[in-house]
């Protein structure tokens, strides 16, 4: 199935890399075990704005939006070293950070699985690749620094929002709904689903409690 490319204007590519950027910052620096300079502090807020889109170009064999434009890896610089620098303003800031956030992985996922079918990738590959554009600098970031990957913690519902929000996108373009009026649902729904998760503390249950079904359903 392919269908319209979803596009949005550089400026607001930019400002979603900027947002990525800054959180990743933020996150190092706040690893004070861990003893990471500035460069390593700056290189983790580069590599959460621009892994996604990364890794998303090179599942579709693509040369990355990130290296085919002068903007991105400067302005993701800008941010990381901002978000690093300011990071107590920032902290103060955390809710709007968190808000702009879940819009972010709702845009990636958006761009991520609109290019993927319109360059004919079948809907449930589509789908994977908006959830790992959408999520993949936090991946990158765990990666890197060598922790847990986060996305996989209960109470962690960074993929399940993105994979909800480019499901919908994906059934929307199979009616001929218009690319950006299914993109743009596909946003609200990831933002809401993610801002539930960090509002409500909903989470999918944990492995051990699935194991225990039988005992406490007997009981």
């Amino acid at each position: 199935m392919a269908s319209a490319l979803f596009v949005i204007p550089l400026w607001l590519d930019l400002t979603a890399v900027a947002i990525g950027a800054i959180q990743g910052a933020m996150f190092a620096a706040r690893l004070t075990e861990r003893r990471i300079d500035l460069l390593g502090v700056a290189l983790i807020g580069v590599i959460v704005g621009l892994g996604g889109g990364l890794l998303r170009d090179i599942l579709l064999n693509q040369l990355p939006a990130a290296i085919s434009d002068n903007w991105y890896i400067p302005v993701a610089t800008a941010a990381a070293l901002l978000g690093m620098l300011l990071l107590r303003v920032f902290t103060r800031l955390n809710g709007l950070i968190i808000a702009l956030d879940a819009v972010t992985i709702g845009l990636f996922g958006a761009i991520g699985t609109s290019k993927a079918l319109a360059y004919g990738v079948p809907v449930v590959p589509a789908i994977f690749v908006g959830v790992i554009s959408a999520v993949g600098g936090s991946i990158l970031r765990d990666v890197a620094l060598n922790l847990p990957i986060a996305l996989m913690h209960v109470g962690s519902l960074y993929a399940i929002a993105a994979t909800a929000g480019t499901t919908l996108l994906v059934v929307l373009v199979a009616f001929d709904v218009n690319i950006v009026v299914a993109a743009t649902a596909c946003v609200i729904v990831t933002t809401l689903t993610r801002l539930g998760s960090v509002r409500y503390g909903w989470s999918l249950p944990e492995q051990r409690a699935l194991g225990s079904w039988r005992v406490w359903r007997r009981a």
